[in-house]
This record gives structure tokens, C-alpha cells and sequence, in this order.
């Protein structure tokens, strides 16, 4: 067990974006057995690409629904408090709600569209494959 986490650690450690040089059959070694660990991991597939769109955009309109009602909330019950610093800190929490709502909803939205655009790359990637 400790082996695995050592020669991991020693592929980070002697990286070429680390500045250490790595002897000829230490690189040789070290490639084959990256080699070996990426072949294991099974491709995915369009199938995959797309549930994954269709759960971020289901987690985009669920965030949005979600925004939309923190937005009324907010605007329907605004705080009035006598102290300024209050008012201030009441204030800057309710931007800051309002954001992360909105933050979140455009994040699964940008993912679902990334992720719809590579369902239809590998579709079309897997047409010029059979053709050859």
C-alpha cells in the first residue's frame, strides 16, 4: 500500500514541471506504468457526455428556480434595522446569497453546454472513425 503512494508521489515529485531530472529508465519505467494506468480506466463514451449534460442542465434549472425565489424573498422582506453597520452587513449578506445562487446556476449551465458540445464531438468524431 505504501509502495503505491511513494512511487506515485515520486512521478509527482520528479515531473518535468518541477524542475527535477529523471534518468533515462527512471523515464522509461515511469511512462510505461502511466501508459498502463490510463489503458485500465475504461474511454468514455457519447453516452456518458450526455447524461452528464442533461444532469448539470437539470441542476441549472433546479439553481435558477431556486435564485428566482431568493431574489423574491429578498426583495419582499427587506431589513430595516437602526444601526448602519446592520443595515451594511445585512446588506452585503443578501449580495452575497444572491450571487452564489446565481454562480452556481451559470456554473451547471456552462457545464451542461461543455459537456452537450463534447456529446456531439465525439458523435461526429465516431462517424470519421467508422469511415476509415
Amino acid at each position: 500500500m505504501f509502495n503505491d503512494v511513494s512511487w506515485s508521489s515520486n512521478i509527482i515529485m520528479n515531473s518535468p514541471s518541477n524542475g527535477f531530472k529523471k534518468d533515462s529508465h527512471e523515464l522509461e519505467n515511469s511512462e510505461s506504468s502511466i501508459n498502463d494506468l490510463n489503458s485500465s480506466e475504461p474511454k468514455k463514451g457519447p453516452l456518458s457526455f450526455l447524461s452528464g449534460s442533461l444532469t448539470s442542465f437539470s441542476f441549472c434549472f433546479l439553481c435558477l428556480l431556486l435564485s428566482k425565489k431568493i431574489v423574491l424573498y429578498f426583495s419582499t422582506h427587506t431589513p430595516n434595522y437602526s444601526s448602519p453597520i446592520a443595515q451594511s452587513i445585512a446588506s452585503g449578506f443578501k449580495t452575497l446569497i444572491i450571487g452564489i445562487s446565481f454562480l452556481a446556476t451559470f456554473t451547471f449551465g456552462f457545464i451542461g453546454l461543455g459537456l452537450a458540445l463534447v456529446f456531439i464531438r465525439s458523435l461526429i468524431e465516431g462517424k470519421n472513425e467508422k469511415k476509415d
